[in-house]
């Protein structure tokens, strides 16, 4: 066994005490959410705090943002792929995990929306193509399939890896190798369809946020109704994303001591990547709440004043300084672009990224457009508050049993990167600069 099959593969054969009791801790709140949903669906969402005119809340802006952190592996590692960034080879795994764990727990908010969960079978029997609701559950279907398929095929090696090591359950890997033997030729192919699937991912998973975006946009609602609403929830998308990578990539370092493949330098670029898109953020921002201001439509200026000076205000500034502020002051110096100054941006990030969604959801909601005299309430009971928090237990209780399954960095990526020789780079380097004129002796070329 090679030293990285050593270290990688160490998580899938030593358990701590402490996994066991964090798990227990998780299933415990996993639990009590599957409690409360029961008692939503035996006594109806009079239990929750959904009520006329807002009937989205918490559900829905999980929703929203579930699917956006799936955006962490498909863009963040598809991109990285097709543009053969080579300090991409120890996170393209643990970022593809995540995607398609949230693309689960995303995909039930809107039937946990639904006081009677059947009807979510009307998108089915009853689809109308008109409906943007119609394309969301087509995309996210498309998007799950080609998500789950990413993160497979490319770990078809680690896999046979495992299985001819004989390290775990050799019967349950030697079926999920499918035969594979990881000769050169199956190895060609293999690297061909994951060349294709990473061309194929990337406008699945655009079109899947853009869909979002449009549920919102296509609606006669304050604040909803933009165009800008399509690029501006991509855009959320794979900011939240790259923040989930950041914070899975401390914790991974720190539990299974990965630090010799999470390095300083992928915190670096990924910290980086989070200051530009924090950039990208405020100016989307800003240009949505600017154009609102100038047009002064009236129930769109009780939407706008209600977040910046009134009952949303607290919600909306913390996501301003969670989205902007802090990853800015953070990501900008290089001395705080660190394992630790991401960690901490991307927390902010994260928690700044679920307040845009509720800032997106429930002021407007809660202030239709054909009710300008009273602004409506929201406030969210036991039960949904439960079940959101079964729901990000469940992520990460998942999370943590697959990393007892699989390997969560790639070990034939590791290898495949530390066989390119040093003239293999150099003439790589040197293909991107212009040849050197030779000059004779006389000053002729």
């Amino acid at each position: 066994m090679t030293e990285d099959e050593r270290v990688i593969l160490r998580p899938l054969v030593e358990t701590s005490k402490r996994f066991y009791v964090v798990a227990t801790i998780l299933a415990l709140i996993v639990l009590w959410g599957m409690i409360a949903y029961f008692l939503q669906v035996r006594f109806g969402l009079g239990r929750t705090g959904l009520n006329r005119p807002e009937y989205w809340g918490i559900y829905i802006i999980n929703f929203v943002f579930f699917i956006g952190i799936s955006h962490a592996g498909t863009l963040i590692s598809a991109i990285l792929r097709v543009s053969k960034a080579e300090w991409r080879r120890a996170i393209t795994r643990s970022a593809e995990l995540i995607t398609v764990l949230v693309i689960g727990f995303g995909a039930i908010q809107p039937i946990i929306d639904l006081g009677r969960p059947d009807r979510a079978l009307n998108i089915i029997f009853n689809a109308q193509i008109r409906s943007p609701l119609l394309w969301d559950v087509v995309s996210i279907g498309l998007y799950f399939v080609a998500c789950t398929t990413y993160l497979y095929v490319p770990m078809l090696p680690d896999l046979a890896r495992i299985r001819d090591l004989g390290i775990k359950t050799p019967r349950l890997y030697r079926f999920f190798a499918a035969g594979y033997t990881d000769t050169p030729s199956q190895r060609a192919v293999l690297e061909r369809v994951i060349g294709v699937l990473s061309i194929i991912v990337i406008p699945i998973a655009v079109s899947v946020h853009t869909v979002i975006g449009w549920i919102f946009a296509m609606t006669l609602r304050p604040m909803w109704h933009s165009t800008i609403f399509g690029p501006y929830f991509v855009m959320g998308a794979i900011y939240s994303g790259i923040a989930a990578i950041l914070v899975a990539m401390f914790i991974l370092t720190r539990v299974y001591h990965l630090e010799r493949y999470f390095k300083p330098v992928h915190f670096d670029y990924l910290g980086r990547m989070l200051l530009l898109f924090s950039i990208l953020w405020f100016y989307f921002t800003f240009a949505e709440y600017l154009t609102v201001f100038y047009g002064a439509e009236p129930a769109e200026m009780r939407t706008f004043w209600a977040k910046v000076t009134g009952p949303f205000a607290l919600p909306f500034w913390t996501m301003v300084a969670g989205c902007f502020v802090i990853p800015l002051a953070l990501m900008a110096r290089r001395a705080t672009r660190t394992p630790r100054g991401t960690l901490v941006a991307g927390i902010a990030v994260l928690i700044g990224m679920w307040l845009e969604r509720f800032n997106i959801v429930v002021p407007t909601s809660v202030n239709p457009i054909w009710e300008l005299e009273t602004l409506g309430r929201y406030l969210p009971t036991w039960i949904e508050l439960s079940i959101m928090a079964a729901t990000f237990a469940g992520f990460v209780l998942l999370y943590m049993i697959a990393t007892k399954f699989i390997p969560i960095v790639s070990i034939w990526e590791i290898e495949e990167g530390r066989e390119l020789s040093v003239k293999e780079v150099s003439e790589r380097v040197a293909g991107y600069l212009p040849e050197s004129a030779v000059t004779t002796v006389g000053g002729e070329a």
